[in-house]
C-alpha cells in the first residue's frame, strides 16, 4: 500500500513536541509517527508521521500543520513511499546491538537472543536511544566493565531516554535505579520500556531538569551515575554530579566527542574526579571517572 511521510528537522526539546502533538492528533487513525536521532552532536532530530492512500495521503499537509498550531517548526517536507513493507525495512536496518552481555533489540529479533544474553528490547522511534549509536553502546560496555569489578548498591540514570541504560543496569546489578529526563514524553516512553522489560520493580522514572529534582535528591547519593547526554550539558552538571556521587563511586559518561574529550575530563577533575578509562566508538568516546 502506497504512503506519504510527513517530516521536518528540528531540536530533539521541539522534536518530542511535535511528536506529542501528532501522535495525539491522529492516534485514531493509527498513523505511524516516529523520531530519530540525526545528529547527537547538532541536535538535529527528524519527526515523520506517515498516511495511507485511503486515509487521504498525499492531500493531509493541512491536517498535519494543523496539528502543531502554536508550536513553531521549520517547513514540513512530503515525500511518496512506495509500494513497499517499508516497516520491514526500517526493522532490517537496525540490526540487534551487542555491547558486553547486553543485546538490544526490537520485538522482531527476540528469536536471536542466546541463553546468556541481557536482553533490552527497544523499540525504534519510540524515544531517544535504541542502542545503534556509539555513545549507548559505548556506556552499556562501561557498565557491563564495571559491575564485573564491583556491584553498586544504586544507580542514577541521567537523560534515560529511552531508559535503555536504566534497564540494563537493573538487568545486570539487580539494584535500584533512578531514571531521570528533563523531556516528560521521553520519560513517559522510558517508563513503557521498563515495564516491557520487566524490571519495574527496580527501575524509577522521573521527569527532572539536570540534577535539581526531589526525587535525585531522595535517592541519592548514588554509587553509579550514567549520564550520556551532550558534551556542555556533561561539563555544567560537573559540580552537582559530584555532589550526588557516594564514597567509592563510578561515574560514567558519553555523548562526547574525541576532540571534547580534554574539555569534559578537565571540568570533572576541578571537582576532584579522575579519569579511569576511556572507551571509543568511532568518533565517542565514553568516560569513566571516579574520585
Amino acid at each position: 500500500m502506497t504512503q506519504t511521510r510527513y517530516h521536518l528537522r528540528t531540536t530533539k526539546a521541539e522534536a518530542s513536541r511535535i511528536f506529542a502533538a501528532w501522535d495525539q492528533a491522529f492516534e485514531d487513525e493509527d498513523a505511524p509517527v516516529g523520531v530519530a536521532e540525526i545528529d547527537e552532536a547538532a541536535d538535529i532530530h527528524e519527526v515523520s508521521v506517515y498516511f495511507d492512500d485511503e486515509t487521504g495521503g498525499a492531500a493531509r499537509l493541512a491536517d498535519v500543520e494543523a496539528a502543531l498550531d502554536g508550536i513553531q517548526h521549520p517547513a514540513i517536507a512530503v515525500e511518496a513511499i512506495p509500494d513497499t513493507d517499508w516497516m520491514k525495512e526500517v526493522l532490517a536496518a537496525l540490526k540487534p546491538v551487542r555491547a558486553g552481555r547486553f543485546i538490544v533489540h526490537g520485538a522482531h529479533d527476540r528469536g536471536i537472543i542466546r541463553a546468556n544474553d541481557l536482553s533490552i528490547e527497544i523499540e525504534a522511534g519510540q524515544a531517544f536511544g535504541t542502542g545503534h549509536h556509539g555513545t549507548t553502546a559505548g556506556c552499556l560496555s562501561m557498565i557491563d566493565i564495571l559491575v564485573r569489578r564491583r556491584r553498586p548498591l544504586n544507580a542514577l540514570d541521567l537523560g534515560t531516554g529511552s531508559a535503555v541504560l536504566a534497564i540494563g543496569i537493573a538487568k545486570l546489578a539487580r539494584i535500584p535505579v533512578l531514571a531521570t529526563d528533563i523531556d516528560p514524553v521521553a520519560v513517559e516512553v522510558a517508563q513503557e520500556n521498563v515495564v516491557k522489560n520487566g524490571v519495574s520493580n527496580l527501575v524509577k522514572t522521573a521527569v527532572a531538569v539536570g540534577m535539581q529534582s526531589p526525587a535525585i535528591r531522595l535517592a541519592g547519593p548514588y554509587e553509579l551515575i550514567v549520564a550520556n547526554i551532550l558534551a556542555r550539558p556533561l561539563m555544567d552538571l560537573a559540580p552537582a554530579v559530584e555532589g550526588q556521587l557516594a564514597a567509592g563511586g563510578d561515574i560514567v559518561l558519553s555523548g562526547i566527542l574525541e576532540r571534547q574529550r580534554q574539555a569534559v575530563l578537565s571540568a570533572y577533575r576541578t571537582q576532584g574526579l579522575y579519569h579511569r578509562q576511556t572507551l571509543r566508538r568511532g568518533e565517542w568516546v565514553t568516560l569513566h571517572l571516579t574520585r
